[in-house]
């Protein structure tokens, strides 16, 4: 049994899950944080423990942090989209995808960075988009992702020199549920740009955010990784 810990936000579902799988299988103790494991596929995995918590509490991750305990990869990868017009965004939709998008991940690379920094190593990967860097119809949603790539590459100038490895990936539209909110129109133009006609498998997300947790050189530190089949920038 592999001793090292990872923590994976989202770990229950869509690119998470098959995250969540992937450590599992290479035998790292496996802890996942989401709001709701109903139809978990890993439920009875020894190694694996699931975490109900809403991320928009923020306020409470460093009591979470403490319970889980001393973690040395993290990966954040919860994260959501409204697909709503800018112009009628209700503020409690703002505040719910900032502190989701934004304010969780930044809260958990503190709490959790503590330990990585005591020991001199730690990896952190976060799940960014496309859209934070070309933009997106749902503002909110590129604005946050965008954020998450500055996060990254501010945490890394912070972090890389006390032995911290953090990146992220920015892919373009994933095979998940959040498909569903998108215009079928904009998916058509998608497939057609890119080069293989297809979406991205959440596998092929995965195994570059695992390499990143654990194969990946140090010296790769404070990168956002494309994985958009050619499909932008537009």
């Amino acid at each position: 049994m592999n001793r090292q810990t990872v923590l994976i936000t989202g770990g229950n579902k869509g690119i998470g899950l098959e995250l969540s799988r992937k450590f599992q299988c290479a035998g790292y103790q496996v802890k996942v944080v989401a709001r709701d494991f109903s139809n978990f596929a890993l439920h009875d995995c020894e190694n694996v423990q699931a975490i109900t918590y809403d991320l928009q509490n923020v306020e409470g991750i460093p009591q979470l942090m403490a319970d889980i305990g001393e973690v040395d990869i993290l990966i954040n990868n919860a994260g959501i989209m409204h697909a709503l017009p800018f112009d009628n965004y209700p503020w409690q939709k703002m505040d719910q995808i900032i502190r989701i998008n934004i304010q969780s991940p930044v809260a958990l690379i503190r709490e959790a960075s503590k330990n990585m920094i005591a020991k001199g190593w730690g990896r952190i990967v976060n799940n960014a988009s496309i859209a934070g860097e070309i933009g997106h119809p749902d503002v909110w949603y590129g604005i946050t992702k965008a954020g998450v790539i500055n996060m990254t590459k501010s945490f890394a100038k912070i972090l890389g020199p006390k032995g911290i490895v953090i990146n992220a990936v920015a892919a373009g539209p994933v095979e998940t549920d959040m498909l569903a909110v998108i215009p079928e129109q904009r998916k058509k133009d998608i497939r057609n740009a890119v080069y293989t006609g297809r979406f991205a498998f959440p596998t092929e997300v995965a195994d570059a955010m695992y390499w990143l947790a654990t194969d990946c050189p140090e010296y790769i530190n404070g990168t956002c990784i494309d994985i958009n089949n050619g499909a932008f920038p537009r």
